[in-house]
């Protein structure tokens, strides 16, 4: 088990890394300096969750995961050769095919009201059709480890202007979150339900 433990810890800290890089190459493609995410503080609320899905010989009466977009910034998974990750692209559901020694990269809701649509987040789903067990190891970047946060998010000022007007009203972490977690994956489109900005209000 102190095996397992360190080998966890250790890819823990590289897939922190390799999302810090992430966060600094985001930065530069919203026209901002390399360091405008991790400053305000995007890189942090880091959590690792592991899941195991048992073989699943009749997946007409499985559910898998449904639909849903991910609520913090950004999501970084590993998955094995078994597959079954969908997204919802162009009215229609696509596989994403596992490629050995690739992570996949999910923007995550809070990154696109942030970026204020410069990034948007993405509807992805599970389905249980495996026929051996599945792993996967989803990492992320949000605020959920900390309910109690008193930070606010808004659209960043800087991607701001008179003919970019902001998107999204600015938004307390801890109502954010309540916000999210009472929508569930019941939702058809939970892809991101944040009140939209009414520019004339």
């Amino acid at each position: 088990m102190l095996i397992f433990s360190n080998a966890l810890f250790d890819y823990a800290h590289q897939v922190k890394s390799l999302g810090n890089t992430l966060f600094e190459l985001l930065s530069e493609a919203l026209g901002l300096k390399p360091s405008h995410l991790t400053d305000i503080e995007c890189n942090q609320g880091q959590v690792l969750l592991c899941h195991y899905y048992p073989p699943c010989p009749q997946p007409e009466l499985a559910i898998g995961t449904s639909r849903h977009s991910d609520g913090g910034f950004l999501t970084i998974l590993l998955q094995d050769e078994i597959g079954g990750l969908q997204i919802f692209i162009e009215d229609q559901w696509v596989d994403v095919a596992p490629t050995p020694g690739a992570f996949i990269v999910n923007i995550g809701d809070l990154l696109q009201l942030i970026s204020n649509d410069g990034f948007r987040s993405v509807e992805h789903r599970v389905l249980a059709k495996n026929v051996a067990p599945r792993v996967s190891i989803a990492n992320f970047f949000g605020t959920h480890i900390d309910p109690t946060s008193t930070r606010i998010y808004s659209p960043i000022k800087e991607l701001l202007s008179d003919k970019k007007l902001p998107l999204y009203r600015e938004t307390l972490a801890s109502d954010y979150i309540k916000h999210y977690y009472s929508i569930g994956f019941r939702c058809e489109n939970c892809y991101f339900s944040l009140p939209v900005m009414n520019c004339g209000m």
